[in-house]
Parts: structure tokens; sequence; C-alpha cells
């Protein structure tokens, strides 16, 4: 266990977790990945992948990566970067703090992994998210065209670590 939100419970993914953190992708975000990809972020991972439950049901997850690549701070050569890959929690038990902690731990553990960066990115229309990702000191970085399959933009949002 990592931590408590009120009578949230957010702790480490586990492998039996995993249908339950699929149905939430698939009832909340219109972004779908295969059993598979799950599986490998689980596995690569797993200081990142955390769930938000209550009562021993899943309500909401956060599944990240790590990175090399260019830095969203231009700075020079390669850096490693904590990217948030996917994070959703069920309508019904939103604007709790779940959105944010799930990201604070994410953080905690990319920090603790030595990455010098976070990013994400977050539809344009997605305002509520965009505010829980400014609090937390992400700032957008740049608008990707056309990013989402239905067409719409998403704002490349970044925080550096270090």
């Amino acid at each position: 266990m990592l931590r408590h939100v009120g009578e949230y419970m957010i702790r480490r993914c586990e492998y039996k977790d995993l249908i339950h953190v699929m149905e939430i992708n698939l009832t909340s975000l219109s972004e779908h990945y295969s059993e598979y990809f799950f599986e490998e972020l689980l596995k690569e991972f797993p200081e990142a992948f955390l769930v938000a439950e209550l009562n021993n049901s899943i309500v909401g997850y956060i599944m990240c990566k790590l990175e090399y690549g260019f830095s969203n701070f231009r700075k020079l050569g390669f850096v490693k970067k904590g990217h948030v890959v996917s994070i959703a929690v069920l309508k019904e038990h939103r604007g709790k703090g779940l959105g944010t902690a799930l990201m604070q731990e994410a953080i905690n553990a990319m920090i603790s992994k030595g990455c010098d960066e976070v990013y994400l990115e977050v539809r344009v229309s997605n305002e509520q998210a965009i505010r829980v990702y400014e609090k937390l000191g992400l700032e957008t970085r740049s608008r990707l065209r056309g990013y989402y399959r239905d067409g719409e933009d998403a704002y490349l949002m970044a925080r550096e670590l270090k």
C-alpha cells in the first residue's frame, strides 16, 4: 500500500488486477490497448503502474513507462523520461483526488528511477485533467495536431523532475 485518499487505497497494480484495469480503460477512455501492452507495462515499470481501490474494487489506474529521448525542455542530448501512458478513474469516483494521488505516486516512482522529466498527452478538451496536471507542475509544451483517432488535438504536458 502506498497511501490512502479518504476511503480509497492507492497501491501497485498486480497481475490479477489487469482485467479490471482494462475494463476501466474501455469504459472511461477512447484509446484502448492490447492485453499484451498492459502486461508489458506492468512488467517494465511496476513501481508506476498503480491502482485506486475501494472495498476491493479497482476504480482507477495509472500506467507509465520509462523512455530515453530528446528533452521536452530543450536540453542537449537524450534524457530519461517517465511517460504517463494512460490514467483513468471511473466517472462515479472522480473529483475525490484520486487522479492527483495516482499522478503524484507515479511521479515519485519516476524520481526514484532517476527520471529527468515526466510527460503525457492529454485531449485539449479535457479541462479537468489539464487543471490536475497543472497543479502538479506540468506545463503545456506543444499542441499535437490530430493526435487522437477521432482527430482531436492533444497537449503535450511536461515537468522537469531534477
